[in-house]
Parts: C-alpha cells; structure tokens; sequence
C-alpha cells in the first residue's frame, strides 16, 4: 500500500512545482513589462533629442478634396505682351476722299500733263491753262507764225496770254523779257514766263511755265512740247524768269 502512494505522491508533487513556477513566471513577465512601459508620451534617448509618436488619425474627419489637373494650356493665364509697331502718319481721311474725287473727276487733258510733268492731277496748273496750251501742242515750228499751221515761240505766248489772260503781249520775245517783273527761279508759278538765248546775245526764245520746273514752248526742231528747265540745252542757255503782274487780275475775271 505504501509502495501504491509513493509514486501518486510524487506526480503531485511535479504538477503543484510546474503550478508554482508558471505563476512565478507570469509575476517575473508583469512586473518587466510594467518597468518596460514608458513612463509618458515621449521617449527621450539621446540627449535632449525627444520623438512624439503619431497620432491616430480619425478616418471621419479626413475630407477628400478631388486633385485639380491644370489643363495643358490655360489661355485665362496667359500673359500676352503687346509688340509696339511703329506705324507711318496716314493722310486725313477727308485728304484721301478729296484727292479720289480729283482723279477721278479728271480731264484727259489733264492725265495727259500729269504725266508730262511727272506730277499728280491735284498739283496741276490752272486747267483752263492746260486746255489752251493743249490746243497747241505738237503744233510745228515755224518763224513768224501765229497760227495752229505753223507758229514760232512768241508768237505762242501771245495766244496763250490772250486766251488765258486777255493779255496782249509784245510779239517779239525780248519784248516780252524787257515788260515783265524779273524774278527768281525759285519763284516761279503757272503761267510765267521763262527766257533763253538760243542765238546772239540776248533773248531769243520764250515759254510758259507749267509746274514741277517744267515749260511748254514752241521748240524749233519738234514744235510746241513740253521740256523741263533743267535739261542741258536750257540750263546753258537760260537767262531769267518774268512775271506779268495783271495776268492773275485777267485769270480771275474769266
């Protein structure tokens, strides 16, 4: 009997130690886990250098707030800057309109002289002027005469002068010279007169200036033309400009 106790006796032994020592163990575990435990919110580990754990973020209160994608190209934000362009001083409108009408409302005649005085059909003399010496132009040279069959060069500003001006001048240029108002070159307008010395050694031929430093004259080698003052042959033979002073008084009162 006491041989059956002895080995019961000592199972029970065994499992009250392992009871013991579970319980010894799990005090052991507790105690090292509460002096583990941090003792506030912040670790400080390396001098003075001190780690705030993160906080939890409350998934209700996050707002999502969709991305805005910024179009390629935004013409609201673009920034234009403006090109200074120099730009020319235009005529008036009033100028244009004026200058339009002119042309178009011009004569044959005078598209003709505007282009034998290489000037526009506003600068042009006097049209009553234009149309009388038109009468003669291309008329032959001849001395003496005074007629559209044949005429010299005085004898062509008298016809003009009469036409235009009601103005009876001198037949003879030098004549013409001598009872004209001596200007200068520079003064020169419609209708005065321009003097050279075609031969001897004073005033032998006479014309009427039309403008833009051009002449109308009764030539001896292709009649009544148009040359220009500043052609050699007249250069080296002009001798002065005149002006008949009552020929504006006869202009206007036709």
């Amino acid at each position: 009997m006491a041989k059956q106790l002895i080995p019961a006796i000592a199972v029970m032994l065994f499992l009250s130690s392992c009871t013991a020592f579970k319980s010894l163990n799990l005090s052991n575990n507790r105690k090292t886990a509460s002096s583990v435990a941090p003792a506030s919110s912040q670790s400080k580990f390396i001098e003075d250098i001190s780690i705030t754990p993160q906080s939890t973020i409350d998934k209700t209160q996050v707002k999502l707030v969709p991305k805005t994608i910024p179009p390629t190209h935004d013409r609201s934000t673009e920034v234009v800057v403006p090109t200074v362009v120099k730009e020319e001083p235009k005529p008036q409108a009033s100028l244009v309109a004026n200058r339009t009408t002119e042309v178009e409302n011009a004569s044959a005649v005078q598209l003709k002289y505007a282009i034998l005085l290489n000037t526009e059909v506003e600068y042009l003399p006097n049209k009553t002027l234009l149309e009388s010496v038109d009468e003669w132009y291309g008329v032959r040279y001849r001395t003496g005469g005074n007629t559209k069959t044949g005429v010299d060069c005085s004898g062509f500003t008298v016809a003009v002068y009469s036409a235009v001006y009601g103005i009876a001048l001198p037949r003879v240029s030098r004549e013409q010279y001598r009872i004209s108002r001596k200007i200068s070159i520079t003064e020169l307008q419609e209708g005065d007169l321009v003097f050279f010395r075609t031969r001897g050694s004073g005033v032998s031929h006479v014309g009427v200036y039309l403008g833009n430093n051009k002449f109308i004259h009764a030539s001896v080698s292709r009649g009544v033309m148009v040359n220009s003052l500043f052609e050699s042959y007249y250069v080296q033979r002009f001798i002065g400009a005149g002006r008949i002073d009552d020929k504006e008084i006869a202009a206007s009162s036709n």
